[in-house]
């Protein structure tokens, strides 16, 4: 993965092929979206990303394609107190999906690695720790069978002070500009240092990290839409291989179970366990 400081930030995209890509892509996520909930394939979006880079109006666009009985967004914030006195991963456990559900996480178990981290909420040793306990817990969702996206929303310094200044003087935007987000504008270098080490540390080939190019919001928009959907096709093809190679499985080994010797009993000797198997295997598909 490159340095965020690496990553050219100039990708843009024209208005009416925005539109016409955001049509298709998300006729596809809906469609695509049906075959999960039916297959049981449970998935996790997760976004992270600077301050007024874009992370909700990605959000609204991957969302707006999705039933809604089939998908949860989930805003993180600060830690209650009862969450608080349990382990930090504790309170998105209770957050992640049903099978064949969609949770779209805005904010996630990495500020354990990064505002934890930069405002000491954790000590020195709970956030290296945190590399490792992050890698092993999206391991364990990854061997259940759920489909993993991680987002990087990238922009630069400029951009980012463009838009709050733009929130700040915008009545219906205020809401969206704080005090804490001037503080975490001035720690921007300590903050990419920690990003570049957390992307490093745990971009997986289970869980690999995603960036977006987000000084075109729209861009970003639509490469989002594209990985999402690639991801989905990708695990739902590999579903439709074991369920052939299984059916398959099935009817070879009836076959020669048909044709099956019999012992002294005069009972059939065949592939009585390799039936059994297929049969299992098709039922976990």
């Amino acid at each position: 993965m490159p340095l965020l400081s690496e990553v050219p930030l100039d990708k843009e995209i024209e208005t009416d092929e925005y539109r016409k890509e955001l049509k298709e892509l998300q006729n596809r996520l809906g469609e695509l979206h049906n075959r999960l909930y039916r297959k049981k394939v449970p998935v996790i979006i997760a976004y992270e990303g600077w301050d007024a880079a874009g992370k909700g109006g990605n959000i609204k666009r991957i969302a707006g394609a999705l039933d809604p009985r089939g998908y949860e967004v989930h805003p993180i914030a600060s830690p209650e107190p009862h969450e608080k006195a349990r382990h930090y991963l504790w309170r998105f456990w209770t957050r992640l999906p049903k099978t064949g559900h969609i949770a779209i996480f805005d904010r996630t178990w990495y500020g354990r690695v990064m505002v934890e981290r930069l405002e000491g909420f954790c000590s020195e040793n709970d956030w290296m720790r945190a590399y490792n306990e992050i890698n092993e817990f999206e391991k364990e969702l990854h061997d259940w069978g759920a489909v993993i996206i991680k987002f990087w929303v990238q922009i630069d310094k400029d951009t980012q002070l463009e838009r709050f200044n733009e929130r700040q003087n915008t009545p219906e935007k205020q809401w969206k500009i704080t005090d804490e987000d001037w503080r975490n504008r001035d720690k921007w270098d300590a903050y990419e240092t920690a990003v570049n080490e957390m992307i490093q540390k745990t971009s997986t080939s289970y869980a690999p990290w995603h960036i977006l190019e987000s000084v075109d919001k729209k861009y970003a928009r639509i490469k989002a839409l594209k990985i999402v959907v690639e991801e989905l096709e990708k695990v739902l093809g590999e579903r439709i291989i074991l369920s052939q190679l299984s059916f398959q499985l099935i009817n070879m080994f009836e076959f020669n179970d048909h044709h099956a010797k019999t012992d002294c009993k005069g009972q059939k000797v065949g592939n009585r366990s390799c039936i059994k198997y297929a049969h299992n295997a098709e039922k976990m598909r």
